[in-house]
């Protein structure tokens, strides 16, 4: 993953990029109603059951907008909630806190989904040693925001992008000519360029895997679309060599199948691709 400090920029990004979109040259509707001088208080009202995620992203959007904005937290990221609990509240101009509202709630209904769904798949795999990985399968624009969503729901995070890891999928190792080839290029292609990048390839048989093993300095293989045997073979064939990922479809109804394998880790995009936004609302009290 990248650095915290990157990460902070990415929500920087964020914020100021949705800010933006969503407010223009000023939201008119509340220039044109609501005096300037108007102090108000609004509560973060939770109307639906899972984890809550998004608060401390809240709180960054709130001072964004309007430093002077006080919030009084709570509940905070990662706490169960259910219908009627209040996960803050905020207080000041009530030009800001509507300024900020739609960004504060599309982000934390939709994080709160996320570390929800992320949360259900850690409980399935409790009692083994596999750890559930996000992907790259997320909303455009807004990845800092589902893979922080996903660390809180309990889960870990895959590489962040395509320039923070190296990962030779089917389609590298094809137009490269061979696994053994993708991988020799690209050692040679780091050492030139001076990166420290860790390499991840992916199988497609366990002959692939025999060959992956071949060549050193591979930190994970990515064993794909394997059925269960298979898994457990290509489990025992790698031993200690390499760490190990499945990946490939896993759902609710086969992770802990998977995790019983013996691997490492089972990496899903349905954690970011497909999820319901949890219900929330920012009612003015």
């Amino acid at each position: 993953m990248i650095s915290e400090t990157q990460f902070g920029k990415e929500l920087d990004l964020i914020i100021s990029n949705a800010i933006r979109e969503d407010v223009g040259d000023g939201d008119h509707s509340s220039l044109a109603c609501i005096p300037n001088d108007t102090v108000g208080k609004a509560k973060l009202l939770v109307k639906d059951e899972g984890i809550l995620a998004g608060v401390e992203f809240a709180k960054q959007v709130f001072a964004y907008v309007d430093s002077k904005l006080v919030i009084d937290t709570l509940i905070e990221d990662g706490t169960p909630v259910k219908y009627g609990d209040i996960a803050f509240y905020v207080k000041g101009s009530s030009q800001s806190i509507l300024m900020a509202e739609r960004l504060v709630l599309n982000a934390m209904q939709r994080m709160s989904a996320i570390a929800t769904k992320t949360n259900d798949f850690v409980k399935l795999l409790e009692g083994t040693d596999t750890k559930i990985l996000d992907t790259r399968k997320t909303t455009p624009g807004i990845r800092a925001l589902e893979k922080w969503a996903v660390k809180i729901g309990g889960g870990e995070n895959h590489r962040f992008a395509l320039y923070d890891m190296i990962m030779l999928k089917d389609n590298h190792i094809d137009f490269a000519g061979g696994i053994t080839k993708a991988i020799e290029k690209t050692k040679d292609y780091l050492k030139r360029s001076n990166r420290e990048l860790k390499i991840i390839v992916e199988a497609r048989s366990l002959d692939e895997i025999k060959e992956i093993l071949e060549s050193e300095g591979v930190y994970r293989i990515l064993i794909d679309n394997f059925n269960y045997e298979d898994t457990r073979k290509a489990v025992a064939l790698i031993g200690s060599k390499c760490l190990t990922e499945s990946s490939g479809g896993i759902n609710e109804e086969t992770i802990r199948q998977y995790a019983e394998c013996g691997v490492n880790y089972i990496s899903s995009g349905a954690l970011t691709h497909s999820v319901y936004n949890m219900d929330l609302s920012l009612k003015a009290v």
